[in-house]
This record gives C-alpha cells, structure tokens and sequence, in this order.
C-alpha cells in the first residue's frame, strides 16, 4: 500500500505539471480561439533562460525566475500575441495551427544550432531527500512541486473568480461581443491570458527541467501530453485542464511500474483516444458551438 500511495503522489506530481501546460492551452482556446503547438517549447525556452541568470549572471533561484517571468511574458505573451496570433487569427484556426507548428520546429532547431545540442543540468529548487512517515516515503521534490502549482492554480482561480479583472477575462471567454457591449477592453483581457499563459510555462519549467534536463528538444513530450491532458480534461474548461494533468501523470506512474516501462509513454496517447472516442467534449468539458 506504501508503495502504491508513493506511485499517486509522484505521479499527481508529474500530472500538476501536465496540468500547468495544459491550462495555457485551455486559457488561450477560451479567450482568443488559439490552440498553441508550441506550447512545448515555451516551457523549453524559459528553462534555458533561468540557466543563464543562474550560471552565468550568478543569480540565486527565485531571481532567476522572477526575472525569466518578465522575459517571457514580454517574448512568449506579449510578443507572440502581437506577430504571430494577432495577423493569422482572423484568417481562422488552420492558419495559426500551421503557424505555431512551425513556430515550434523553428525554436527548437535555433536552439540546437545557437545554444547547445547536450543535455544541461538544471538544479531542483527543492531540497533533495526522502520524507519517511514510517513506511511511506515521499520525496521533497514531489512536495514542494505540489505544494507550488496547487499555490499557482489555487491564485489563479481566486484571481479569475473574486477580481473586477478576472470577471472582465472570463466575460470576454463566455461572449466578446456581449463583453464588447459592457465597454470590456476585450484585446487588453486577451493580452492578459498570453501573460498569464506564459508565466505557467515558466513555473512549469522551474518544475519539469529538474528531471528532464534542459534541452532543446524537452517540449515536446511536454507539449503532447498537456495538449492531451486538455483534451481528456475538457478544451472549454479550466479544471478539465487539471484533471487531465492529474490523469495522466499518475496513470503514467501505476502503468510504468506495475504494466511495465515500455507502455509508459503510450499511456496519455491511449487515454485521449478512449475519452475522443466516447466523450469527444471531454470528462468535464461541454458540447458547444463555437464560430472562428
């Protein structure tokens, strides 16, 4: 039973950040009609950031991603937004689908070429170590990596739902126009689900990198799986996000030790597959129209 209690919570751990990438997803689809395929590769590039503040500038961790969180949300939010989003979305999703793929090649093939092709280390930012409860044991990392994105999700949900600024982003998420009519800056709370969208990679990829390791081609397992966990979740809902991290990073886990290693991998792919098949809107999404 210790066994198996240690297999939930280092796979819920794993699936919390399934669920930080996955949220983006959710985030952009609900506000902008964007589905990002880059979305890999935006949790890569911080991570790359975050090593040359810290190697290279000499900065203490939560420096390092303080000041990565304002890189990105000027790169990967902002910046994103107003060149590549802004000019395709109104030609329709194909287009920006076609555009952020190559996005996604084109970032990680610049970073092979103009940073390093070779695994580089990445330091957790928790202590290393078992926490013993008699025969269960769980490590520091998987807490503090729960501890951390329940913290984020948990802001994130208090902000959407208890603030003027939140209600204003989830009005623009329901209806535009009916948000247009209620004198809603609708691009301003656009521009906000971009920088939010790249703050959650950045926090996904102060989590991730640990184990992974930061290298160029570390987004896109990452990306697959939290565009899979958005699916089986629900495209349209932000806590289908969530349950779809969680799903499958701690299927992952039981399918790895107790099927075998091999049928890891294939576990989120399975998954989505089943949950296409017989609930097309996802575990807690919802049937609608949408015009794009």
């Amino acid at each position: 039973m210790a066994d198996f209690l240690q297999l939930i919570i280092s796979g819920t751990a794993t699936g919390a950040i399934y669920a930080l990438c996955a949220l983006g997803f959710t985030l952009l689809w609900q506000a902008s009609g964007t589905i990002n395929f880059a979305q890999g590769e935006f949790v890569m590039l911080p991570a790359f950031v975050m090593l040359f503040f810290i190697n290279t500038a000499g900065l203490p961790v939560w420096m390092a991603f303080l000041l990565t969180c304002l890189v990105a949300m000027l790169l990967l939010g902002y910046t994103f937004k107003r060149a590549i989003v802004d000019p395709l979305i109104r030609h329709g999703v194909i287009p920006l689908v076609i555009a952020t793929l190559g996005l996604s090649i084109g970032v990680k093939q610049l970073t092979k070429a103009g940073v390093t092709a070779q695994a580089m280390p990445f330091n957790s930012p928790f202590p290393d170590g078992l926490l013993a409860l008699g025969d269960f044991k769980v490590s520091y990392a998987d807490i503090g990596t729960l501890l951390l994105a329940g913290l984020i999700v948990i802001g994130l949900q208090l902000f959407l739902n208890r603030t003027v600024t939140g209600r204003a982003m989830q009005a623009v998420a329901q209806n535009t126009d009916a948000a247009k009519v209620l004198g809603i800056n609708v691009q301003r709370m656009v521009l906000y689900t971009f920088l939010i969208n790249a703050v959650l990679a950045v926090v996904a990829a102060l989590l991730v990198t640990p184990t992974y390791l930061a290298k160029f081609d570390m987004g896109e397992s990452i990306g697959l799986k939290a565009f899979y966990a958005a699916i089986i979740g629900g495209f349209n809902q932000t806590r289908g996000a969530l349950l779809g991290g969680v799903l499958v990073g701690v299927l992952e886990n039981l399918t790895g030790s107790y099927v075998s290693p091999a049928y890891k991998e294939g576990v989120a792919l399975l998954l989505f597959l089943v949950v296409i098949i017989f609930r097309p809107e996802g575990l807690l999404g919802k049937a609608e129209e949408r015009k794009v």
